[in-house]
């Protein structure tokens, strides 16, 4: 079961000449809301607009402010939350301030400013590599609209490795908040296609999340774009090819509600005006393209 904009999206996105998106999910999964079923719900947010967001540049684990339309789109989110009367056990959210500081103000704006909140790196954005700092458009510019769309949105092609002379990685490298890991060396990523970022993305999910949603707990997660993405391709089984055309929108909740198994009933419900919601994820896929 799919809201609008979900449908939206699987319509008019590209599509296997064989078997339809549509199909293709509708033969995977059918499932009937059921009085007798155990159900889970859980709200994901990506975060409000930051301030590398406002200006396109490529952001990945650069740890960017919110901008003040982020702030707002946060507080909007928050009092949208609040009409629906969504309350929270337990909060999950990254170790970057822009996921932080947007979790803080929708709790204030539900207060319900008690609700444990549990940070993780693996909860991170993608790390964007060499593109970090780097102005989307002017980076279409340079190598093309579509080999800027491959290394924002693809599956498996990374983007190239952040080097050690790069403005930004010892900024990043040495940031405190990694010292009890990633380990440089180790699994410190200096670049991270959409696959990558899902392998150290779902461990988290299902050993950390997961175990709360059986306990009963009502889950919100604030989160990245990417890492975002990640949980909803995996929830979803969306293929490779497809998850090229998802973007998710800063500031707007959504909603799925899971089975027993953890498969969704209810996929990626936004909490929003249809045309709003539209409107901003064609906003973000316009951010790689030449101005």
């Amino acid at each position: 079961m799919f809201s609008y904009i979900t449908r939206f999206f699987f319509k008019t996105m590209e599509i296997p000449s064989k078997l339809s998106t549509i199909k293709h999910i509708s033969q995977i999964r059918h499932y009937t809301l059921t009085k007798s079923a155990t159900n889970y719900k859980i709200v994901m947010v990506r975060h409000g607009e930051s301030d590398w967001n406002r200006k396109n540049l490529f952001c990945g684990w650069f740890d960017s402010e919110l901008s003040p339309k982020g702030a707002e789109e946060a507080a909007t989110a928050g009092k949208t939350l609040k009409r629906g009367n969504y309350e929270f056990d337990v909060a999950y959210t990254s170790v970057l301030k822009r996921a932080q500081d947007t979790l803080c103000i929708i709790l204030n704006e539900l207060e319900q400013t008690d609700v444990p909140v549990h940070t993780s790196w693996r909860l991170n954005e993608r790390h964007y590599g060499s593109l970090t700092g780097l102005n989307k458009s002017e980076t279409a510019a340079k190598y093309g609209e579509e080999q800027v769309k491959v290394w924002r949105r693809s599956f498996d092609t990374p983007p190239p490795s952040m080097h050690a002379d790069h403005p930004y990685y010892d900024r990043i490298v040495n940031d405190s908040r990694y010292a009890d890991g990633p380990c440089v060396g180790r699994n410190f990523p200096m670049f991270e296609s959409l696959k990558l970022t899902i392998e150290r993305t779902l461990p988290y999910w299902d050993h950390v999340i997961v175990p709360q949603m059986r306990l009963g707990k009502r889950v919100v997660i604030v989160a990245h774009g990417n890492s975002l993405r990640g949980i909803v391709k995996y929830l979803d089984n969306i293929t490779d090819e497809t998850i090229m055309n998802l973007n998710l929108p800063t500031g707007i909740p959504f909603e799925y509600t899971l089975d027993e198994n953890f498969k969704p009933l209810v996929s990626m419900k936004f909490l929003g005006d249809e045309e709003t919601v539209k409107k901003a994820m064609d906003a973000i896929a316009a951010q790689g393209k030449t101005k």
